[in-house]
């Protein structure tokens, strides 16, 4: 009971037209409001990019400072290397105010030229590089919908209706020969 108390509750707050004509002024009205809505948002936008330009503007030479000391950094840690991590003992030195520390990024396998890899994988016998992997085409069953019905588990659905409101627009005059027209 409750669900249909509020389906019929919000359906009371909506203004539904009795008429064309009221379904003409409310497709104006919704026109209307959509433009409205289009400048608000342009608006925001202009803002939010005023004040990443701001942003970035501020930013900027302290990016620059970090970086130097952070170059600087390196290149001290790199020297004195042996004597920070206890010849290589460990990977990192607590110096109070931070760590400093060395990191191995793991491994990472880079492919070019797949097809030339992959023949050359078959050719030596390493077929076990090869990954193959089956999946269901879609695709081809909605080419061929009335055999893909046939196979237990599958369903092909409607691809279903969309209301669509399109508010007439149109462009301004630029009051030479087109507002003569």
């Amino acid at each position: 009971m409750a669900k249909s108390a509020r389906q019929t509750t919000r359906a009371a707050n909506i203004s539904v037209p009795q008429s064309r004509e009221e379904a003409t002024q409310s497709l104006s009205r919704y026109g209307l409001l959509q433009r409205e809505i289009g400048r608000i948002q342009a608006g925001l936008d202009d803002k939010i990019t005023a004040l990443k330009e701001a942003a970035e503007a501020k930013s900027t030479p302290l990016q620059e400072e970090a970086a130097q000391i952070m170059e600087g950094l390196r290149i001290w840690s790199e020297a004195n290397r042996a004597a920070l991590t206890n010849d290589n003992k460990v990977k990192f030195v607590d110096l109070g105010t931070g760590k400093i520390s060395w990191r191995l990024r793991p491994a990472k396998v880079t492919v070019r030229g797949t097809e030339a890899v992959l023949e050359a994988l078959r050719r030596l016998g390493l077929g076990r590089f090869i990954r193959t992997s089956e999946e269901i085409n879609k695709e081809a069953m909605l080419a061929e919908a009335d055999v893909a019905r046939t196979v237990p588990g599958i369903t092909i659905g409607s691809a279903g209706e969309d209301f669509v409101i399109e508010p007439l627009t149109s462009p301004l005059s630029t009051g030479g020969a087109d507002a003569a027209a």
